[in-house]
């Protein structure tokens, strides 16, 4: 297994699967098939621990050479408190595309992942391809995601009592595990978009880029969260015709929640057609 050199100095594991002559795509989530405690908090929080193992067999399957590192596990694991800025980001996943030997490549990322994918596109020329999914490349929440991330940092350094049973997609109901250098780090990270210039980043962007997210994906925090609202879905329909129109390709999964239109069975059935349209050569190139 191969290994990247983080921004921090700290060692992440990469994964490589498929062919070395077909086009490569970079996915910042683990390969392997999660087990125990940590697949159980995952589901808690009604996500999949598997869905990255899913994603990166089915794109291999397909003729992409997939590589994998499970990113967000690592900063779980090893938090980078001040420094996970925008620019570090960037720096990080170049380190992992580096290490599973791609000088060109696709990204997919899912969410905040989406996010760094995009904060990736804007400082380097290596992109064969750019897809989104939930979270939008114009009129994203990055205001509301830093109220967001300080609640968490607030709730790390005082951990409130879960209310009621565990609930998937129930904010209050699951108990708070992070600490406080787990949360801070995501602090650090939205503060460093705060005055992001998204129209100007669009702009340079040339490469084939999707953006996707579930029709109904606005998440609603409890009491606890201070009743925060994070709408997804309401931009990207709002800026479809924008967005359209500078290149993209926009798509909403109907009647899909945030942790719904994340799953590989409607991940996949967008992904795959996108890429094989849009990679030179199609997905099944060498």
């Amino acid at each position: 297994m191969a290994t990247a050199r983080l921004h921090d100095g700290s060692i992440i594991d990469v994964t490589v699967l498929g062919s070395p002559g077909n086009p490569a795509i970079l996915l910042p989530v683990g390969a392997g098939i999660l087990e125990g405690a940590r697949a159980d908090e995952i589901r808690a929080w009604g996500a999949d621990p598997n869905l990255g193992h899913t994603l990166a067999t089915a794109l291999a399957t397909a003729g992409l050479r997939v590589i994998a590192a499970d990113y967000e596990t690592h900063l779980t694991d090893r938090p980078k408190r001040r420094t996970l800025t925008a620019a570090a980001l960037a720096e990080d996943l170049l380190a992992i595309a580096d290490a599973g030997g791609a000088s060109r490549f696709a990204y997919y990322g899912y969410s905040w992942l989406a996010l760094a994918g995009l904060q990736l596109a804007v400082r380097t020329d290596r992109l064969t391809a750019l897809a989104m999914g939930g979270y939008p490349p114009l009129g994203g929440p990055y205001e509301g995601m830093l109220a967001v991330t300080r609640v968490a940092h607030r709730m790390a350094l005082n951990p409130p009592k879960p209310i009621g049973e565990p609930t998937a997609g129930d904010w209050d109901s699951v108990p708070f595990t992070r600490t406080p250098d787990q949360t801070g780090q995501y602090v650090t990270m939205y503060e460093s978009l705060q005055g992001f210039d998204e129209r100007a980043a669009l702009a340079g962007l040339t490469m084939p880029r999707l953006a996707f997210a579930g029709g109904k994906d606005t998440i609603a925090y409890g009491s606890q969260w201070d009743d925060l609202v994070v709408d997804i879905a309401g931009p990207l329909i709002a800026n479809r015709d924008e967005l359209t129109a500078r290149g993209w390709t926009v798509q909403i999964v109907p009647g899909a929640d945030h942790m719904a239109a994340m799953q590989s069975d409607r991940v996949l059935p967008i992904l795959l057609p996108w890429l094989t349209a849009g990679l030179p050569g199609g997905a099944t190139a060498n």
